[in-house]
């Protein structure tokens, strides 16, 4: 039994002191005006009487654990696990080229849109990048502004700090990021279609070191039709994740559903709500005064 206000039941010993006094005084004497009949000792009387006279102390007693406000834990709960999801994309030119009906850019947005989908629950940000990057929006579970977002940042309507493609630089912004967050897992989804002119060779290593320090997994889909760079492959590998290079828009989402299901929801168990737990404490209260009123009507010592 748990209590929210423990130290009111030290009050106990009230009830307690009234239970012994009933029971431990002694025996009272009963006259009965009978003549020539031999006096028994009316002892099953005595406890009978003695056990009506309890009642009061006993519904005292019940109050008291009720002002000491019983409370349990409720049954523990399955709670998803959040995962933290930056995304990553490529604004440069080349992102505006043809790819199925639409452009690179284009197709890769309405993916992710579908992709929010899957993961409803988690935690997206959006950053985009060329030479240098803009965190378009932070971690939240909310993702409408994400859906608002591809008219707003169209390849070629960029300011020319974005026309570039310097993967590196993106992916430490984004781990600078996730790092803040102390709960759930980590994850970069990079979208890009070309080489990045920040990795010399030694570069990359550097980068995925950081990355891997903090638990980031990064995903890369590759939309071109030319060899993913060995650069980032390296990265990719180091972190864990895998490289994606999608022929064409259908192909496209069926990368994000493959990467839905490599980074699988978890649920993990809760501590129970708090609850407050009267019923037991009303149900004894409540019969003991229902039995104690049924005992006031005659089960009571006479003193004639």
């Amino acid at each position: 039994m748990r209590f929210l206000y423990w130290p009111v039941l030290v009050a106990l010993i009230v009830p307690a002191a009234l239970l012994f006094w009933q029971w431990w005084q002694g025996r009272r004497p009963l006259a009965l005006p009978f003549d020539h009949g031999k006096p028994g000792k009316g002892r099953a009387w005595w406890v009978f009487l003695s056990l009506a006279d309890s009642f009061p102390a006993l519904v005292l007693a019940v109050v008291i654990f009720l002002l000491a406000g019983p409370i349990r834990l409720g049954e523990p709960k399955d709670k998803r696990s959040l995962t933290n999801i930056e995304l990553c994309v490529d604004v440069s030119g080349s992102m505006s080229w043809k790819f199925g009906d639409g452009t690179r850019y284009d197709v890769s947005m309405k993916a992710i849109d579908d992709f929010l989908t899957y993961r409803k629950g988690d935690a997206f940000g959006l950053t985009f990048f060329g030479n240098d990057y803009l965190h378009w929006v932070p971690l939240t579970t909310d993702v409408s502004a994400i859906r608002c977002a591809p008219a707003l940042m169209e390849p070629g309507k960029t300011p020319p700090w974005l026309q570039g493609t310097e993967i590196g630089r993106a992916l430490r912004a984004c781990k600078k990021v996730l790092a803040e967050r102390q709960e759930g897992d980590r994850m970069i989804i990079l979208i890009s279609d070309g080489d990045s002119s920040d990795f010399d060779g030694t570069y990359e290593f550097t980068v995925a070191k950081e990355l891997k320090q903090n638990n980031i997994v990064v995903y890369h889909i590759h939309i071109s039709d030319q060899e993913v760079p060995g650069s980032v492959v390296n990265v990719v590998s180091i972190t864990g994740g895998e490289v994606f290079n999608p022929s064409d828009p259908e192909a496209l989402k069926e990368v994000f559903k493959r990467i839905d299901g490599m980074q699988k929801t978890k649920m993990e168990k809760t501590i129970g709500d708090t609850l407050d737990d009267f019923w037991l404490y009303c149900v004894i209260g409540l019969s003991l005064a229902g039995t104690m009123l049924l005992s006031w009507f005659g089960a009571r010592y006479t003193p004639w």
